[in-house]
């Protein structure tokens, strides 16, 4: 089963939506998906489960095997200045080093409101997943201007579109 994490906590968030249609991509593909989000983790989980409260908080644990139990990952990463939002490298740091994300995979999609689509967080985030011994799909999708290409709760963009499903096809055979 391919895990799709929503880079955010923010509540009704752009990448939540971006999450669902990449499901819907994975469906249509025959591929077995979970979408987990940030926002169910635990609020206090940076006190209360890393470090020296590792294993200690009951709900964040059930969220980690979720993820642990994962190979293949697609990450709807939202810039944030100029990076990724704090919340996802929160999440990273609190997960079993190095086993929960070595030799598994994945996929990047990068949103923004701006014109870059989040590519410099796509670039931040591969460097991370590869010093933790990730392989990351070479083709990223970047969704630059993202409220302007999308209507309903939809995508409007055609290139976007295609680019995800493209995607979508390489991390199943990847």
């Amino acid at each position: 089963m391919i895990k799709i994490i929503v880079g955010t906590n923010r509540k009704n968030s752009l990448s939540y939506k971006i999450a669902s249609m990449y499901q819907e991509n994975l469906n249509t593909l025959g591929a077995d998906s979970e979408i987990l989000k940030l926002e169910d983790l635990p609020h206090d989980f940076t006190f209360s489960a890393l470090y020296e409260n590792n294993g200690k908080n009951e709900a964040y644990n059930a969220f980690h095997k979720k993820v642990k139990e994962g190979n293949k990952f697609v990450f709807i990463v939202p810039e944030y200045n100029g990076s990724f939002p704090g919340i996802l490298k929160s999440f990273i740091d609190g997960m079993t080093y190095p086993n929960s994300f070595r030799n598994k995979k994945c996929a990047l999609v990068g949103i923004s409101s701006g014109i870059g689509g989040g590519g410099i967080a796509l670039s931040h985030l591969t460097d991370i997943f590869h010093y933790l011994g990730m392989h990351v799909l070479a083709l990223k999708p970047k969704l630059a201007k993202i409220e302007e290409n999308m209507s309903d709760n939809l995508l409007t963009n055609r290139l976007y579109m295609e680019l995800l499903h493209t995607q979508a096809e390489m991390l199943i055979n990847f």
